[in-house]
């Protein structure tokens, strides 16, 4: 079992409570993979009554589908959600104007009293979500720190994104506990739980699960794997090390060297467009 929750996780989620009362609405980014399993009940607590709109980001590494489920799914709870690359300059410009669209009549009756209307925006996610390159698209230059791996943003910053808007980047917080295994399992496939906690072998086996229910072609295509009627997870794996190079002294298969090839290969889209919902 999963169980990572680090002490500045918790202060994290602590100071997000607090700091909620500045913000108008919140924008939740989800990793479009596996979107539900980066919902944070925590967060309830921080959001409260004020508005969401769901950022379901990553969405080039999924099929439209899934998109389509999803978006319809967040949009039949009352809530704004749209889909994005957030590594494609300009794609997070539909965030803005779905906060917009959200505060229409109080923007304009501003604008009637020539008042300019701030609205402050929370951004919320698991840790690797992209939230911070969601920040730099709509600012068009690094003003929060990113990184391909999860833990990157250590504190709070208010960022203007827009003549009107302002975004308060926070770092990513996970469920202080994994009491349910699948979504433990997706946000370590995803790369949101640090890798250097896990064990990579275990998380590559239970992402071999997952790709051949989904369909076996996937790991057959990328590895020319084998398959029979006793082929377990770990044979798809040393199987996938033998053919990438991962031989060690004595002819034995680097298992770790093999899971990392995979998790990577998949975390990259190079397995195909895959949600594991």
């Amino acid at each position: 079992m999963i169980n990572w929750f680090p002490g500045h996780m918790n202060k994290t989620l602590k100071q997000m409570q607090s700091d909620s009362k500045l913000c108008d609405c919140f924008v939740y980014v989800l990793d479009a993979r596996c979107p539900t399993s980066c919902i944070n009940p925590e967060f309830l607590k921080v959001v409260k009554d004020k508005p969401i709109i769901y950022v379901l980001n990553k969405a080039d590494l999924v099929d439209k589908p899934a998109i389509d489920k999803f978006k319809n799914y967040f949009t039949s709870q009352g809530q704004q959600c749209v889909s994005l690359n957030a590594t494609v300059s300009g794609n997070s410009k539909v965030i803005i104007d779905a906060i917009n669209k959200i505060f229409k009549s109080r923007l304009a009756q501003n604008k009637l009293k020539g008042a300019n209307f701030i609205t402050r925006a929370m951004v919320l996610g698991v840790p690797n979500s992209g939230k911070s390159t969601i920040v730099n698209n709509l600012c068009k230059k690094a003003r929060a720190v990113t990184g391909n791996r999860a833990g990157v943003t250590k504190s709070k910053q208010w960022i203007k994104v827009s003549e009107n808007i302002e975004f308060m980047d926070t770092p990513g917080v996970l469920l202080p506990n994994f009491d349910d295994e699948q979504k433990a399992y997706n946000l370590a496939i995803i790369g949101s739980v640090k890798d250097e906690v896990l064990n990579l072998v275990e998380v590559a086996t239970e992402l071999i699960n997952r790709l051949n229910l989904i369909d076996k072609n996937i790991l057959n295509t990328k590895y020319s794997v084998v398959y029979n009627e006793n082929t377990q997870n770990i044979d798809i794996l040393n199987q996938i090390g033998k053919k990438r190079g991962c031989v060690v002294k004595g002819g034995e298969i680097d298992l770790e060297r093999a899971a990392k090839i995979l998790l990577t290969d998949f975390r990259t889209g190079k397995l195909g467009k895959i949600c594991l919902e």
